[in-house]
């Protein structure tokens, strides 16, 4: 072959490769099909009608598609605010922020629900939702495996979740969410008692004994019937003695024996109506 016809050959395999300008100019075309789409899409939509809309959003996320059931609520609730679908797209939407994640969305929906329907039948159904958006979960297999204790964790939203909780028992109590209420209250109020206990516990290592003793007592006064309870006594009869509190300890020691005889086992705190886990 002559090198006439390899330079030939070279020319004609050879392409140069797209310039910068060219590359742009695609990836806006791209980009612009898929703003079209979403815009028809988003068109198609609101010719529809609530009843229609609300179907729609609800078969979505029956198949857990929670990003368009939550596209397709937002917009019914835009579009038909005044609606019965879209009074229950409020519902469901919080529903649907909180399977996808969206934690900040889910409770600011719910407290926006609850504020502006305070006696809607299903607003039992919000307060719970919220509780279960701040609800700690319970040690996964691997935490389990590990043997890692959950307690020595700040609990950052357990508190608002056991008022959320708590509110859906007091004020609900034929509620159909009140017995996994309680449930999840009985875990978040062994889990705060235990946590006040690590503090104390922290502060016995350091003799801040006036500390130890308030956070002990602060754990039995706020989470009465937790199964710490003995163990914050017992802390408390500890830090009196190293204050030199005599009345304090003999106090202590009192309700201790009163609560923990050796002969017939734990007595439960004092009953209260919805804590069905407690004697009276």
């Amino acid at each position: 072959m002559t090198l006439n016809a390899i330079a030939a050959a070279r020319q004609t395999t050879w392409r140069a490769p797209p310039s910068s300008a060219w590359v742009l100019a695609l990836l806006a075309g791209l980009l612009l099909l898929g703003g079209c789409k979403s815009n028809d899409a988003q068109g198609r939509l609101t010719r529809l009608t609530p009843e229609a809309l609300y179907e729609r959003a609800t078969k979505s996320l029956k198949n857990s598609d929670y990003q368009d059931a939550i596209r397709v609520y937002e917009a019914l609730t835009a579009r038909y605010p005044f609606t019965d679908q879209a009074r229950q797209s409020r519902l469901d939407l919080i529903y649907a922020y909180y399977k996808n994640r969206e934690k900040e969305s889910a409770l600011d929906a719910a407290e926006t629900f609850i504020r502006e329907n305070p006696a809607h039948p299903r607003v039992d159904y919000a307060w719970y939702l919220k509780g279960l958006v701040d609800f700690e979960r319970t040690p996964n297999a691997l935490e389990r495996w590990m043997r890692v204790d959950l307690s020595q964790r700040p609990p950052v939203t357990a508190r608002a979740s056991f008022q959320a909780f708590r509110t859906v028992v007091e004020r609900y109590p034929k509620s159909a969410y009140a017995a996994d209420a309680r449930r999840r209250m009985i875990y978040l109020r062994n889990r705060l008692a235990n946590y006040e206990l690590q503090v104390a516990r922290y502060y016995i290592q350091r003799q801040a004994w006036v500390a130890a003793a308030q956070r002990a007592a602060q754990s039995i006064e706020q989470y009465d019937g937790a199964p710490s309870t003995r163990e914050a006594l017992e802390i408390m009869i500890r830090c009196y003695r190293q204050l030199g509190y005599a009345e304090l300890v003999a106090n202590s020691e009192r309700v201790y024996r009163e609560n923990f005889p050796e002969e017939t086992g734990v007595i439960a705190p004092k009953h209260k109506w919805w804590k069905p886990w407690s004697r009276g």
